[in-house]
Order: structure tokens, then sequence, then C-alpha cells
């Protein structure tokens, strides 16, 4: 699919200033093949870990081992430094998220994460507290060849104005929206769907139905923190992690492919 300009978010509104109660900040993030350090935003590249804390293993079943062994060292997803992508989605006394995964397909992961999926692992740090960096992180022992091993990238930041995918709206905005959906023409969503790896803003459902993904917790309605893309352009597939602003130390859902 080809990308579709996206409109001004002040043209958007001018013709439906109903969308504005339902709009949400969101930071989407370029990548571009490079060697990042430790200490900058990343996508796959080195994390800032401690020296004193261990790293996350996957002993989980998966697709290339039935039973989980040997455990298997995870891989850098992304690594995020609140200077770079300023919000309502960082947890108080955290300027610092890493994303990491067991870089295997899992038939049976974790409750709160989507099956066929791999299994994923979230650290919120203050980058004060890291004295002593890890400078060799463990190898995985195993992992899928295709799709879960992410090349190193630096990232650009983009901040941008997020609305939600149509069915999510009341139904006296469904036509209205979906009529400038067409109008903005190329046969792609540019409007709701925004392509490529993202923190905070909607889910784009791609591939399923709206759903609710509540809190293990307290129940609560999650809400979307971050989006792994396949690719950067409009159409492609995603996956994302859900999180709690109910809690001081949010739980992760991880959904499907959407």
């Amino acid at each position: 699919m080809t990308h579709t300009p996206r409109p001004l978010v002040e043209a958007i509104l001018a013709v439906l200033p109903e969308l504005a109660p339902h709009a949400r900040d969101a930071v989407i993030f370029h990548p571009e093949r490079a060697e990042p350090d430790c200490r900058t935003s990343s996508i796959g590249g080195p994390l800032l870990w401690p020296s004193d804390e261990p790293w996350p293993e996957c002993s989980l079943p998966d697709v290339n081992s039935p039973d989980g062994a040997p455990a298997t060292a995870m891989v850098p997803v992304a690594q995020i430094f609140c200077r770079d992508a300023p919000g309502p989605w960082w947890p108080a006394g955290t300027d610092l998220l890493q994303i990491l995964w067991c870089p295997n397909e899992h038939w049976d992961p974790p409750v709160q994460q989507a099956d066929i999926s791999p299994v994923l692992e979230v650290r919120w740090r203050q980058v004060a507290d890291v004295i002593n960096e890890l400078t060799t992180p463990p190898p995985p022992s195993r992992y899928e060849e295709d799709g879960y091993l992410p090349q190193a990238c630096g990232i650009t930041a983009e901040r941008v104005t997020d609305f939600p995918f149509r069915e999510e709206l009341p139904a006296e905005l469904l036509l209205r929206l979906e009529d400038l959906v067409r109008q903005t023409g190329g046969g792609g969503d540019a409007i709701t769907r925004l392509a490529g790896w993202e923190l905070g803003g909607w889910p784009t459902w791609h591939l399923t139905h709206p759903t609710v993904f509540a809190c293990g917790d307290c129940g609560t309605a999650m809400t979307l923190l971050f989006t792994v893309a396949s690719e950067t352009r409009q159409g492609s597939s995603s996956a994302g992690g859900e999180t709690c602003a109910s809690s001081p130390a949010p739980p992760i859902t991880v959904t499907p492919s959407r």
C-alpha cells in the first residue's frame, strides 16, 4: 500500500470538530539504520542496563523449544528516553523506557500477552539510578530468523495528534469520518491509522476488531503505550502494549497484530 499524506490536524478538526475530545498525544519514531549507544533512544540498540541487575531470560515453551529449555536471553526492542518523547505516558519518577522480548513465537504465553507472539519484558527506570552499565549483555541461545531480531536503528521522534479508528467513535461521527478518509485519496486511512513505531496514541486495529483490555489488577480499561510496527507504511501489521494509568507500576498487556 502506498503512503497517503495526512491532512493537517487543523484541517481535520475544521471538518470534524467533534473529533477534538477523542484526540490523544503520540510520538511516531522514524528509524534509520545506525550504531546507537546505550545512552541514546533507539530501536534494537544497546540498553542502559545496570551491571548488577540480571538480564531477562525466557524459559517458556516456544516453537523452537517445546519445553523452553535452555532459557534464552531476551533481546532489546526499543529504548526511549523521556527527553526525546515527553508525554502523559511516563510514570512519576521515571525517564527511561526499555522494552525487550523473547525472539521466539509462543503459542501459550503468559495470560496478559497475545497468543502466537514473543514474550515481552518492560522496564521503567530513572537514568540517574544506573551507576555501572552492563557492557556485554548475553546473546539469545535461540531465535526466530524472521521478524524477531530488530536491527539497530537510531530514531527521529515526531510529535503527532492521533485519533481513534472510526469503529471506536460514536455512530454519528462514523459516516462523516469515512467520507473524510475517502476524500484524502490514495486508498489508505491516514487520519486514524498512523503508520510506524509509536508511543502513546490509539491502536490502528488493522487485523482485529476494536477490543477493550482491562487491567488484571484493578479492572480499569487500559490505554495504548507502545506500538511495534512491521513496517513504516500504512496498512502494515503491528502489535502493541497496553498499560494501566491507575497503577504506580503500570502492568503491560500485549495485544495481537492489529
